[in-house]
């Protein structure tokens, strides 16, 4: 199988209150529905240092700034299909 890219979703107050608590919430939903948690890496860091471009997530080293939910959801088709 596979080795499914790792997912970083910031949980500094900033990016958590502007939307990263919607983003996890999602996040979790998607694999659920497709049967993957336990193949999948979720990690929260304390903050990933971009505050005012956040919500911050990282998938696979990559950082992605200013994701909101609709952006959430095409990082996951794109990384997840």
């Amino acid at each position: 199988m596979n080795k499914k890219p790792p997912i970083v979703i910031c949980m500094g107050s900033s990016c958590f209150a502007r939307g990263n608590n919607k983003n996890l919430r999602i996040i979790e939903e998607y694999f659920e529905k497709r049967g993957l948690p336990a193949e999948i890496e979720i990690t929260g860091s304390c903050c990933e240092k971009n505050c005012s471009d956040g919500p911050n997530v990282v998938i696979n080293g990559k950082t992605y700034s200013k994701v909101d939910t609709g952006v959430i959801m095409d990082l996951l088709k794109q990384y997840f299909p």
